[in-house]
């Protein structure tokens, strides 16, 4: 054993944050995470505890249920904050990413002409906005269809020009699993004076992210594929940015003054959050951004790689398998593949009945990409911190007597 997964094994006990997951114990294997992450017990503890305990509105009243929640549901953006290295004013608490996007989309002024680069890689998310904005305003899009999935800086760079007002792509893909260079592709943008926004979605989770180093304008990611509860999200949003981007909902908490004439809205990430958030969830995300912190996201990333590269090459010696993309260089646990003869919906069923294994399959909100790839839907295993070799290597043999027929 090689020291890399001495340390992975010594820092990281699979075995005890199992514990923390008990829909693990009947024997099931979930390997569905790039949809939809397990929830570990603390998480689901601080939900039941803001129910329980201190249900009440944030910014709403003096009294001390309201005081309470009000500081842990602030303390849930500081958190995040840290987590990726952002202003507790630059995070605006969403639904999921799907709305940090469509913020951005709404709130950023368009005038004919402009001009939006992303890229044939995007769940549809990032994708179907920049659309209706094409649509609605008449900008130009430019869609880069990367060689092999691998997108360049150079593919980006060709296509990026003075007339480019946003820049929207994928930390990770959420089919492919291929991390993109974000960094690089932000110099492009800096150099163009091109905002940059990245859905990281697929990123967050699982690798360390720091905003600063990646130069992006916008980060969107979602709660519930980072251990956190559904319903949640995240949208950072650099901080000068916030005095310039409308506000895709108005309502109470966003405002500083109203008259019957007009109102002031407030400047930090509150005129952001209209009505009644998700409070519990605001806070339980917290929690589970400190889950992953304690665990270290450089922990979990060593141990999912050292999990990708069994599985990719265990898939590689079946016959009849078509991993869509077998790189193992520079990627995530999200691989997607399909067994020659079979529908991806028959074999994710298959996996189910025969070994009780968790997996996604179809076109997994990425049709434009499914159909330039030349397949009909795909099976999709994404790997996290709670699966194990053991788990890889039940997978890899169903697969193996699936393949066989």
């Amino acid at each position: 054993m090689n020291e890399d997964n001495k340390s992975v094994m010594f820092r990281m006990n699979v075995k005890n944050i199992r514990k923390d997951f008990p829909i693990l114990d009947g024997g099931m294997i979930y390997m569905d995470s790039a949809a939809t992450s397990l929830t570990p017990e603390s998480v689901v503890a601080s939900i039941q505890s803001y129910y329980r305990d201190y249900n009440a509105n944030v910014g709403r009243g003096v009294h001390r249920l309201s005081q309470v929640a009000s500081q842990l549901y602030e303390e849930g953006h500081t958190k995040i904050a840290d987590f990726i290295n952002a202003k507790e004013e630059e995070i605006i608490f969403t639904k999921n990413t799907t709305e940090g996007v469509n913020l951005v989309a709404s709130g950023l002024g368009w005038k004919r002409g402009d001009k939006i680069v992303t890229s044939i890689l995007e769940h549809h998310s990032n994708l179907m906005p920049w659309l209706r904005v094409k649509k609605k305003f008449g900008i130009n899009l430019e869609i880069v269809k990367p060689k092999n999935g691998v997108l360049r800086p150079e593919d980006v760079e060709k296509v990026v020009d003075d007339k480019t007002k946003l820049v929207a792509l994928t930390h990770v893909s959420n089919v492919l699993g291929l991390i993109t260079p974000i960094k690089e592709i932000a110099k492009v943008c800096e150099d163009n004076n091109a905002l940059f926004l990245v859905d990281g979605a697929q990123s967050v989770p699982h690798l360390p992210v720091d905003v600063k180093e990646l130069g992006c304008d916008f980060l969107a990611f979602s709660g519930h594929k980072m251990l956190g509860p559904t319903g949640t999200g995240v949208l950072f949003m650099r901080m000068p940015l916030l005095e310039s981007v409308e506000p895709l909902t108005l309502g109470g908490g966003t405002i500083d003054d109203v008259s019957l004439e007009g109102y002031k809205l407030k400047e930090n990430y509150e005129k952001f959050e209209a009505g009644t958030p998700n409070i519990a969830g605001g806070i339980a995300l917290g929690r589970a951004v400190e889950y992953l912190e304690k665990i270290g996201m450089n922990d979990i990333r060593k141990h999912e790689e050292k999990l990708t590269k069994k599985f990719v090459l265990g898939l590689e010696e079946i016959k009849n398998v078509e991993i869509l993309c077998p790189d193992i260089e520079q990627r995530i646990g999200v691989i997607s593949f399909n067994i020659k003869g079979l529908n991806p919906h028959d074999v994710a069923l298959m996996l189910d009945n025969f070994s009780n294994i968790m997996v996604r399959s179809g076109y997994h909100c990425c049709m434009p990409l499914i159909k330039w790839l030349g397949v009909n839907g795909a099976v999709r295993a994404s790997l996290y911190l709670y699966n194990t070799e053991e788990e890889i290597e039940t997978l890899l043999r169903t697969i193996k007597e699936i393949a066989r027929g």
